[in-house]
């Protein structure tokens, strides 16, 4: 018998048909003898339907009674699932954050788990029923509803697998599972078999979506091996894991990340004195802007160039900043460019294998594709380009790289 958590995410408990298929495959691995407990998220829409609604009465909601309000959308899912479970002849229960014990702290819409309960979980799980959790929400040390954030549900399933100790953490979203790049952007992407958390974090810090950073965090932290699989069709999906694949050499590259929302702002005509990083990225960081890459250029004449990036959604907010600073610093112009994108090598082979950097850049310049920011890290090979060669630069690297292919389970 295997114990495995499983979450759906919205698309895949999008409607009632949804649900009854969520339901079928719920069973089936019930009925094979497995212990299951599921997370759910709110049907697609449902969270922004409550989030307009909140904004019908004010722009800005008082934050208990918001997150009481969006936490709904997880609660109507779970006692959904649960109604189709039971009509199939699957006991099962639905469970809320409150219910269960999951206690956070009290920081609302954005609150992070502390410690979660497990006594009732496993005593329905005894008495063979299936649980189903309202996913993204738990209680404070005041019992208030409190949320995770966006996405919060994968890391309510992350964190459940962790306490109780299950074999598996299996996300089910609408893909099937995790490739080297975007299909939508390169048709010969794979699907990996197979990645670790390292690359996996680095691929989902960089712009791919398929699963939250907290929920990939807290399964590295905690060993639980999780798995990414369709909810619309069988397969193996990817596995992620802390072990690196020992049958086969380790590829020099897992995949290719990319990030569409980046901004870029110049402060030109810094001088090249100590302490000129902190005076220009204090007050960026003091407007809870996040800054991604940065670069200082050599002083030539007492002065230098100080660039760096931000979400594009940030960037008018960031350049009024930067403005002010320049000009309390006598900088000589600030430049902002939001054309810009990020694009990234990623995998843990790059550790033992050289000149991927080098062969990176050469077919970058092969494309005639400029670069203006290069940053890196063990794994990671990063580099800001202009916006519109970013489909081109993708295409070139995960060929040059020899990504296409079926995966070795389809070979």
């Amino acid at each position: 018998m295997t114990f495995y958590v499983q979450k759906f995410g919205g698309t895949s408990v999008g409607t009632v048909e949804r649900i009854n298929a969520v339901a079928d495959k719920v069973s089936g691995f019930r009925t094979a003898g497995h212990d299951i407990v599921v997370v759910v998220s709110a049907m697609s829409g449902e969270t922004n339907r409550l989030i307009a609604l909140a904004h019908e009465f004010s722009e800005q909601p008082e934050a208990r009674e918001y997150d009481a309000l969006v936490s709904t959308g997880e609660q109507v899912t779970s006692a959904l699932l649960s109604m189709a479970l039971i009509n199939r002849g699957c006991p099962a229960v639905s469970l809320n954050g409150g219910q269960i014990q999951i206690q956070t702290d009290d920081v609302h819409s954005k609150a992070r788990i502390r410690t979660i309960e497990s006594e009732r979980i496993d005593a329905e799980i005894k008495a063979g029923r299936v649980v189903v959790v309202a996913g993204f929400q738990g209680v404070d040390s005041r019992g208030n509803i409190t949320t995770l954030g966006r996405g919060g549900s994968d890391t309510t399933a992350v964190a459940l697998a962790a306490a109780l100790n299950a074999d598996e953490c299996q996300i089910y979203t609408d893909v099937d599972g995790v490739y080297t790049t975007d299909p939508r952007v390169v048709d010969g992407a794979r699907r990996l078999e197979q990645i670790t958390f390292e690359e996996m974090l680095e691929m989902a810090s960089l712009g791919s979506k398929v699963l939250q950073i907290r929920a990939v965090e807290f399964a590295g932290k905690y060993k639980v091996p999780l798995r990414v699989l369709s909810s619309f069709e069988d397969g193996p999906g990817t596995l992620i894991t802390t072990e690196e694949n020992e049958e086969m050499e380790t590829p020099k590259i897992a995949g290719i990340a990319f990030n569409r929302d980046e901004a870029k702002i110049t402060v030109l005509g810094v001088p090249d004195v100590p302490g000129m990083a902190s005076k220009i990225l204090g007050p960026i960081s003091d407007k809870n802007i996040e800054v991604d890459v940065i670069v200082q250029n050599i002083s030539e004449d007492g002065t230098t160039d100080f660039t760096f990036t931000v979400h594009r959604n940030d960037l008018t907010a960031a350049l009024e900043v930067a403005n002010k600073v320049a000009s309390e610093l006598k900088a000589r112009e600030v430049k902002g460019d939001d054309k810009v994108v990020k694009v990234s090598l990623v995998g843990v082979g790059m550790r033992s294998h050289a000149g991927i950097a080098s062969k990176m850049f050469a077919v970058l310049a092969d494309a005639s594709i400029n670069i203006q920011i290069i940053t890196t890290s063990e794994i990671k090979i990063s580099v800001v380009i202009e916006e519109k060669y970013m489909e081109l630069a993708v295409r070139s690297l995960h060929s040059a790289f020899e990504l296409e292919g079926p995966s070795p389970v389809e070979q």
